[in-house]
C-alpha cells in the first residue's frame, strides 16, 4: 500500500519537487544522529535543527527535563518539517531513558564538551560505528548523568580566551566537519531504501494540503 500511496500523492506535487525530494534523500544519513538535552533558548534548539537538515542528519532526539522544547520558526525556517524528531518527555528526568534507547539502537554516545582531555574533533574516529552527538544546555552543558552514560568525549580545539562556543555554533562546526568526513569515507552511510520510501511519503504528505483527508479518501476507495 505504501507504493500506491506514494503514486497517489505524487499527483499533487510537481515533478521538480519530487526530484528535489529524491536528491535530498540520497544525502540523508542516520549514521550520525544528534541528541540535545534540556536546551531552554528556542533559537539555539531551532538553529541545531536547521544545521541538521542542511547537512543531511535526519534523526534528532530532544530530551526535555526542566525545559520544554520549542521551535523558533524564524530560525528553523521550516527545517523541523523535514526531520524525524524524537521527543523524550514522559519522565521527570528523561536523559537516562533517552540515551539508553540510543544505545539499544547501536549508537555510540559521544558527549561534546570543552575539555582538552576529550578527543579533539580532527582525531575523532567515524569508522568505529554509528554515533550520537550529545549537546547540553547553554550555561552548564551536558548533565552529569549524560557524561557518565557517554561512551566517548569530543571537543573542538580552540585558541582564544573563551572556553566554549555557543551550542548552535558548536553543533554546526562539529556536524559540518564530521558529515564531510563521512562523505569522504568508504562507510555505507546512506539511509536504507525501505526507509527512504517512508520518508519520501511523509515529505509528500507534508507538502500537500489536507493530506490526512486525502489519504483516508484514497484508502476508502481501495476497499
Amino acid at each position: 500500500m505504501q507504493d500506491e500511496l506514494i503514486k497517489f500523492f505524487e499527483n499533487f506535487v510537481s515533478s521538480r519537487r519530487a526530484r528535489l525530494f529524491h536528491k535530498v534523500l540520497n544525502k540523508r544519513t542516520s549514521y550520525i544522529t544528534v541528541a540535545i538535552e534540556d536546551i531552554y533558548q528556542s533559537h539555539n534548539a531551532s538553529a541545531v535543527l536547521r544545521t541538521c537538515d542542511c547537512f543531511g542528519i535526519h534523526d534528532i532526539h530532544i530530551i526535555e527535563n526542566r525545559n520544554v522544547f520549542e521551535v523558533n520558526p524564524d530560525v528553523a525556517l521550516g527545517s523541523s518539517k523535514w526531520l524525524n524528531i524524537n521527543k523524550y518527555t514522559s519522565n521527570k528526568n528523561n536523559t537516562n531513558p533517552a540515551l539508553k534507547e540510543l544505545k539499544n539502537q547501536g549508537y555510540r554516545l559521544v558527549a561534546t564538551l570543552p575539555d582538552e582531555n576529550a578527543v579533539a574533533l580532527p582525531d575523532f574516529s567515524i569508522e568505529k560505528g554509528k554515533f550520537a552527538l550529545l549537546f547540553g544546555t547553554e550555561l552548564t552543558g551536558l548533565s552529569t548523568e549524560a557524561k557518565e552514560l557517554a561512551d566517548e568525549y569530543l571537543h573542538i580545539p580552540m585558541h582564544g580566551f573563551t572556553e566554549s562556543f555557543n551550542i548552535s555554533v558548536s553543533a554546526a562546526i562539529i556536524i559540518h566537519y564530521l558529515v564531510n568526513k563521512l562523505h569522504d569515507s568508504n562507510i555505507s552511510w546512506g539511509i536504507a531504501q525501505e526507509r527512504k520510501k517512508e520518508i519520501y511519503l511523509q515529505w509528500l504528505k507534508n507538502t500537500v494540503k489536507h493530506a490526512d483527508k486525502l489519504e483516508q479518501k484514497f484508502l476508502n476507495s481501495q476497499k
